[in-house]
């Protein structure tokens, strides 16, 4: 009693800030989270004015809440409680399984991340490296989709520029949630991923109860109305061939949906094309070096020669790229035309329509005429050549998108392309595929190998 206690001036410092933040975190906390959050709803409430496909509540739930919505989702439990017979193993440990499931593959969306850099970047990015065109779309059709249906972006995958792309030129209509691979698991990117309202997946993985975890995640997103985006191709084509469609994602959206009862799923088909495929040499060395492997400073050192190029004038672009929408398909309006709904025939329909818009573009033409070639071509077989098969493919009902509608200068642009990346040679005034440069050739010349030809 009555003892002076001395403490240094520093533990002073330490306590009092403490006690100030605590007392901040008490009093002025929840007033400011409050504020911050009318802010946010105020926001999210003006885009949703402004986009085609609103942005469903199930999107900006907390993640937190959804993680725990999914660990204790009944059919999970019920996977849950049979991994624990068969594995032999405490049901606490396959607990912390499907948490560390859920956890990673349940986004963490952020509207202001999506939309303030998110879509300007993918803009930015997509323009500074193509010549983007939006190709045939479908206006009428898509005004026609239910707007309580789950929207689902179903494309080909040719390039990893297919998200930027394609989040591009979606921005106006909505918010979109991709599946995207293993790829893109790596420190940093990964959180960014999230915010951008994406889903991770584990493409090979055979485990019974992830797989569980990862289609009731789908199908309340699904049944949430969240907008989807989907390859399902499953991975980039290494051949440039449309490939079949792989059914999980799609299953996983279409089970238990019954008509007139479970929310419609509307299909919009998306093809894509470009002029240059930024990995199209890794994709066509086959075996495992075909597969594509994310560098951060792989793509931290391209952005940067990209931004000095652009920066000193220097910069030339890697041709077109083209999207193109075709009509959507209802789930409901497909599981009425059999005896229930059959999975592997409704990806065959989403393949063949998505193959139907894929864009014709210059350098898949001239690598066509090139390839069919029985020799050598003057310029002007070429031209002639190319502008038969261009009339060919439009006849059946192929979108072609020929730049400032000059045919002559749609020709130019491919050959160009192609010289420049040496993939044609041309001696004494004759044109010809470069034979050292086959597998590239035949990957651009097969991108419109599925379309029909007229006559």
């Amino acid at each position: 009693m009555g003892h002076t206690i001395e403490i240094p001036v520093w533990a002073a410092i330490l306590v009092g800030t403490l006690g100030i933040a605590g007392l901040l975190d008490r009093v002025v906390g929840p007033s400011l989270r409050w504020v911050l959050r009318r802010r946010v709803n105020r926001a999210i409430d003006d885009l949703n004015q402004r986009l085609d496909l609103r942005i469903q509540p199930f999107k900006l739930t907390r993640r937190k809440v959804l993680v725990d919505r999914l660990v204790y989702d009944p059919q999970v439990m019920a996977a849950l409680d049979e991994h624990v017979r068969e594995e032999g193993i405490p049901r606490d440990v396959a607990m912390e399984r499907v948490e560390r499931y859920a956890r990673e593959t349940v986004p963490a969306f952020s509207a202001f991340a999506y939309f303030s850099f998110g879509a300007r970047a993918a803009r930015w990015i997509s323009r500074a490296l193509y010549r983007v065109r939006l190709g045939f779309i479908d206006e009428a059709a898509l005004a026609d989709i239910d707007r309580g249906a789950a929207v689902v972006f179903v494309m080909n995958h040719r390039s990893n520029m297919d998200y930027l792309l394609v989040t591009y030129l979606a921005a106006e209509r909505s918010a979109l949630s991709y599946a995207v691979g293993e790829w893109a698991r790596v420190w940093g990117l990964s959180t960014l991923i999230r915010s951008m309202g994406a889903y991770f997946i584990r493409r090979r993985s055979r485990d019974a109860l992830y797989r569980k975890v990862l289609s009731r995640y789908v199908a309340m997103a699904t049944e949430g109305g969240v907008t989807q985006a989907v390859f399902p191709e499953g991975g980039l084509s290494r051949d440039g061939r449309l490939q079949g469609a792989k059914l999980g994602l799609l299953s996983y959206m279409a089970e238990g949906f019954e008509p007139g009862v479970s929310r419609d799923v509307a299909f919009v088909p998306v093809g894509l094309n470009y002029d240059r495929v930024l990995e199209d040499r890794v994709l066509t060395d086959g075996g495992e070096a075909g597969r594509f492997r994310f560098s951060p400073l792989v793509l931290a050192g391209f952005l940067s020669r990209l931004a000095w190029l652009r920066i000193t004038g220097r910069m030339t672009r890697f041709g077109y790229a083209c999207v193109s929408f075709g009509q959507p398909l209802s789930l409901a309006e497909f599981a009425a035309r059999g005896e229930g709904l059959d999975v592997e025939a409704l990806g065959e329909e989403l393949m063949r329509r998505v193959g139907q818009v894929v864009p014709v573009l210059p350098v898949s033409l001239v690598a066509t005429v090139l390839r069919e070639a029985d020799g050598p071509l003057s310029a002007l077989d070429v031209k002639a050549r190319t502008q038969v098969l261009m009339h060919a493919l439009i006849g059946a009902g192929a979108h072609a998108h020929i730049p400032r509608g000059d045919e002559d200068y749609a020709v130019e642009v491919g050959l160009r392309m192609m010289r420049r990346r040496r993939l044609v040679t041309e001696e004494d005034g004759l044109l010809l595929a470069n034979p050292d440069e086959a597998g590239l050739v035949d990957y651009y010349a097969n991108a419109i190998a599925h379309l029909p030809r007229a006559g």
